[in-house]
């Protein structure tokens, strides 16, 4: 197998991030997105993750990008400000060849260093075995279900939640 580089994502990648994650809404239930972004937005999202001091890494090989992830905030409210929510997609050509593990495993690693405590993974469709699996080796473990939340290709969808503690977790207080 070709090595795989896990490296910060840049302004360069939009691209194929936006590729990757266009073909993830077209087929797939990991995002509730109906319609696929354009690079313009996908910048955006980029651009206020990276000010915001959130990790967001791709997985390259053979020089081209494969995958990426990121942790965004949670949700908007301060004290949630120590808490994340990862998103991690791969290139289906490239899926079942370790890249979400080591793009989770550098997730992580960045985020622990980032002082963050707890780490939420919002899983859409619990038929997302695989997600869940990836998940779970990683540390995460389940916390519940929301049943039937999302409608997307003719039908309802659930949403899983994950949680891995990071670094102390709840065990210290934040610095």
């Amino acid at each position: 197998m070709t090595s795989i580089a896990i490296r910060p994502a840049g302004p360069a990648d939009i691209p194929a991030i936006t590729r990757i994650y266009a073909e993830a809404v077209r087929v797939g239930t990991a995002s509730f997105e109906l319609e696929p972004p354009d690079e313009a937005e996908m910048t955006q999202r980029h651009s206020a993750l990276i000010d915001g001091g959130f990790p967001y890494v791709v997985a390259e090989t053979a020089g081209a990008v494969a995958a990426y992830a990121y942790a965004g905030p949670y949700r908007p409210r301060p004290a949630y400000r120590w808490t994340l929510e990862d998103s991690v997609y791969i290139a289906p050509q490239m899926h079942r060849r370790g890249i979400g593990r080591m793009l989770l495993d550098r997730l992580i690693a960045d985020s622990e260093a980032r002082g963050f405590r707890q780490m939420i993974a919002v899983i859409g469709d619990s038929a997302n075995i695989p997600s869940i699996a990836l998940h779970r080796a990683a540390g995460f473990r389940l916390v519940g279900t929301h049943n039937d939340v999302g409608f997307k290709f003719g039908r309802w969808l659930d949403s899983v939640l994950m949680q891995r503690a990071l670094g102390p977790g709840a065990g210290a207080e934040p610095s």
